[in-house]
């Protein structure tokens, strides 16, 4: 038992070694990082276009990315069977608090293929209050975005271009972060 174990983490080991590379080995160097911000938030030299997104809101209307033109995006790829996923969002929801409003959105989009219902039964179960619903009913957000795992957090200029992004789980109401996304807001104002 304990050298298949050993033999499954020397396994696992390579495969993430090898995917690392894989993942950034299209990239450019305008794809490289600016920066890194905090709790490894990736901020590209150059804003990346971002293809076009359809998804619902709650009540089941259609919109993309281009709804959003003038604010300052952190769109947030989650689904609710996803443990970090569901760990984080409370933090989504303070960061919304804190600095949601005309300039700025966290908009947490769901893939959960049950559909919005199951997104709002969880919204109730954590006491989530700042957040709109969002729903991929294709579950291909994902994929169209080249996004690997979720939860996966993209931040999106107020002209809907990409500038960073985080793979994994984040406090996103942490002192740093807020105060990143601040700075950010004030030089985008410029």
């Amino acid at each position: 038992m304990r050298k298949h174990c050993r033999r499954a983490k020397f396994t696992m080991a390579i495969i993430l070694a090898l995917s690392v590379p894989i993942l950034f080995a299209s990239a450019t160097a305008a794809d490289a990082p600016q920066s890194v911000g905090p709790q490894g938030f990736l901020v590209w030299e150059t804003p990346r276009t971002v293809p076009e997104l359809h998804f619902e809101d709650g009540e089941g209307t259609p919109l993309t990315l281009a709804d959003f033109q003038g604010k300052v995006v952190l769109l947030n790829i989650w689904a609710t069977w996803c443990a970090p996923c569901r760990e984080e969002m409370p933090t989504l929801d303070s960061l919304q608090a804190e600095l949601g409003g005309d300039r700025f959105e966290v908009v947490a989009l769901s893939i959960d293929h049950a559909g919005i219902e199951v997104v709002q039964d969880f919204y109730r179960e954590v006491g989530v209050e700042h957040l709109r619903q969002y729903i991929d009913p294709t579950a291909m957000a994902g994929s169209t975005l080249g996004v690997v795992g979720v939860p996966t957090t993209l931040l999106l200029d107020s002209r809907g271009r990409e500038l960073g992004r985080l793979l994994g789980i984040a406090e996103w109401n942490s002192p740093a972060m807020v105060e990143f996304f601040r700075e950010h807001l004030k030089n985008s104002s410029r």
